[in-house]
């Protein structure tokens, strides 16, 4: 499955972000025609590779810089989960909305095909929580700069945000400047 990629970057060097790349798979048409889905699964699914991404994630941003750990619905789950256990942090979820039971904040954004509203629980930070925040993909910054701006709305404090692998063409890092995006693979 492992394929070389020649003249891949990203922001913690070449070798990580070719581990990323040898395990992305592109689905066409979905979720719509046109679109060109980026598929991570292989690399979730290979622990060996899935356990130096998250190790790179933790060495990038240092174990002592996050109180806590965001995920973004649905696959910043898998990714949240794994850095918040190695590193004894929690992990918070962001969801889509309605499928929270408490009282939430919700922010709604345009996504590269359509719309969508987060939410997170109001509760789910402690004023001055450091919290950093990860998903799967960055492509027009929509869902990241929902979820950063929720993080701030429920009382945390955005340390960092990752992703596994970033869509430049799409403009998403600009978007969401100054705040800083740490991706391990940009195409």
């Amino acid at each position: 499955m492992t394929q070389t990629h020649t003249g891949v970057r990203g922001d913690s060097g070449p070798a990580v972000a070719e581990l990323v790349a040898g395990r992305v798979l592109d689905v066409p048409d979905f979720p719509k025609p046109g679109i060109v889905f980026k598929d991570l699964m292989p690399l979730f699914a290979d622990g060996a590779v899935f356990r130096e991404v998250v190790d790179g994630i933790v060495a990038h941003h240092g174990r002592e810089s996050f109180d806590v750990v965001a995920g973004i619905e649905a696959r910043g789950f898998v990714v949240a989960a794994a850095i918040a256990y190695a590193t004894g942090v929690g992990v918070v979820p962001v969801r889509k909305a309605g499928k929270l039971p408490r009282a939430t904040h919700s922010a709604s954004y345009a996504l590269e095909y359509g719309e969508a509203t987060l939410e997170v629980h109001q509760d789910a930070f402690t004023a001055g929580h450091r919290v950093l925040v990860v998903d799967d993909v960055l492509a027009t910054g929509g869902t990241a700069g929902a979820t950063l701006d929720l993080v701030e709305r429920a009382g945390g404090t955005v340390s960092g945000f990752t992703v596994l692998m970033e869509l430049a063409f799409l403009g998403g890092r600009q978007r969401l400047a100054p705040r800083p995006v740490h991706a391990l693979l940009t195409v």
